[in-house]
């Protein structure tokens, strides 16, 4: 078979897998590392709240429209020859964002930094993949998974670090040295596989990747500023959405008529794939979603620092480690990927259900602890099952270009679960407020000698009487928060619930020919 001349073994598979998980990790903690040094960006940039925003946008849309191209690039170019430039491209531009004098400097040069990083995710894992037997897939793709696990959780608490510690440039500049090394061993030890270089290069799809471009960049633009901007009431957000549509239906239009397809569509053919594909952007959903939803409750109601926050997510991320070699070998000894799924979205869910029950104004930090901890258990369980599955019943060229779609739906998964989660709790918030605001009965006895004791609080401090009612409204409204926090856990867990039926039903189907296929 084509890919088993890929296949390495003893210290140059070891050093192959050591590279490839650098590379993953630096495009992953890179995604979330700027987040908690935004504060800092926009005080020494002059810019504005909206401004900023667009350092964490840009990198989005960069790496989404690069992602679905990957496996084509690597044909274009030789495997070997993109990963190093890829790499390349990376380190330039991250050096580059550090040294970045204006706002608009910054946005440019995160843009191209995600689009030289977008294909170190997915060339990572295709790597890593046909680097490895077919019987040992299961550990190839723990490996993997630890690098995409822990990637996102890294980031907070390293950014936070490192802003407070030194300044925000280095957040950039700690990826140049890994940059090079990483770029020097791919040149040195990754092998090209023989196929890639019988494509044509001069039938280029330039209108297939314009479709593309206008498609993603467009969705990942709406999801990301829809609920800033109060989604349709928005002219550029409505226009958006109409282009991305268009985008998508001509985009797939193009691609499955155009003899040289730059996104290989004929590849969703293959059924376990099409599962693998649904359930990783339900994955990239949960990964993502709680990982900015927690944070942001640690932050905004406890009023913990973004270091504090980061470090929360460390026990969790520990355990998913621990458990991917544990969930590898269990696929390696015959384990139904269905089952150990579907025990993962039962993890999800008790979870969610478990941070659902300890939210309160003032919860305390060990509260977190086991939730998280089986956040890490349930996250180990489905990574490395849904990607084995994805990829188990291709072959050749058809792996890069099945990593490609996993990678994008993940990336897009979370794109939607951020959208839709702050969307839903900013209108849940209202809704709770004025349901707690039709509560307060201004002729409550109980109700009066509470403002009165305030009033005389706040009188005995030096401050006006009508300090009390905006004390009042302050815990109003954080209360209307903390239930908006507990509606959107017990509803990202419902939808993991919903999903076990599914993935039993339609795997069971799968699994003679997977086992027929892998042995």
């Amino acid at each position: 078979m084509q890919q088993d001349s890929l296949v390495e073994y003893g210290s140059r598979r070891v050093i192959i897998t050591v590279t490839a998980i650098i590379c993953a990790l630096l495009e992953i903690v890179d995604t979330t590392i700027v987040n908690v040094a935004l504060n800092d960006m926009k005080g020494n940039l002059g810019a504005t709240t909206n401004e900023i925003g667009w350092v964490v946008t840009a990198y989005a849309i960069g790496n989404v429209i690069i992602i679905p191209m990957t496996s084509w690039l690597s044909q274009q170019f030789g495997r070997r020859n993109y990963f190093a430039a890829s790499i390349v491209i990376f380190t330039i531009f991250s050096f580059l964002c550090g040294n970045s004098t204006s706002i608009e400097e910054l946005i440019i040069f995160r843009f191209l930094q995600g689009v030289g990083g977008g294909a170190l995710l997915v060339t990572s894992q295709t790597i890593i993949t046909e680097s490895y037997p077919v019987e040992k897939r299961g550990m190839a793709q723990a490996i993997y998974g630890m690098g995409v696990i822990i990637g996102p959780t890294l980031g907070p608490p390293l950014g936070g670090y490192i802003t407070d510690h030194v300044n925000w440039p280095y957040i950039f500049y700690i990826n140049i040295p890994l940059g090079v090394i990483a770029a020097l061993l791919t040149l040195q030890f990754v092998r090209s596989p023989k196929y890639t270089e019988k494509s044509v290069a001069k039938d280029i799809d330039w209108i297939g990747i314009g479709f593309l471009a206008i498609f993603v960049g467009s969705l990942q633009y709406v999801l990301e500023k829809g609920q800033e901007k109060d989604w349709f009431n928005d002219s550029v957000i409505t226009v958006l959405t109409v282009f991305s549509i268009l985008g998508c239906f001509f985009f797939i239009w193009r691609e499955t008529i155009f003899r040289n397809p730059v996104v290989n569509l004929r590849v969703l053919s293959n059924g376990n794939l099409r599962i693998g594909t649904i359930m990783s952007f339900i994955l990239g959903f949960g990964l993502y979603g709680s990982t900015f939803i927690i944070p942001l409750y640690t932050q905004s109601i406890l009023g913990w620092t973004a270091t504090q926050a980061g470090l929360l997510f460390v026990p969790a991320a520990l355990t998913t480690a621990f458990m991917m070699p544990i969930i590898g070998q269990l696929l390696q000894k015959g384990a139904k990927q269905q089952y150990l799924v579907s025990l993962g979205l039962l993890s999800f869910f008790f979870f969610c259900f478990w941070g659902f029950k300890i939210l309160t104004p003032d919860t305390p930090k060990s509260a977190f602890f086991w939730p998280l901890i089986l956040r890490g258990v349930a996250m180990g369980m489905l990574f490395i099952p849904i990607t084995t599955l994805s990829l188990s019943t291709l072959k050749g060229r058809q792996i890069g270009e099945g990593a490609a779609f996993t990678g994008m739906m993940r990336q897009l998964g979370g794109s939607f679960g951020v959208a839709i989660i702050s969307t839903f709790m900013s209108r849940k918030i209202m809704v709770h407020r004025n349901d707690l605001i039709s509560k307060l009965d201004v002729t409550d006895p109980d109700l009066q000698n509470r403002i009165s004791a305030m009033q005389h609080s706040f009188a005995a401090n030096g401050q006006p009487p009508q300090a009390a009612y905006t004390a009042l409204e302050y815990a109003v409204a954080k209360q209307a928060a903390v239930l908006a926090y507990m509606d959107a856990f017990l509803y990202i867990g419902l939808l993991f619930l919903i999903c076990i039926p599914f993935v039993l039903l339609v795997r069971g189907r799968k699994n003679k020919q997977l086992q027929m296929e892998m042995h």
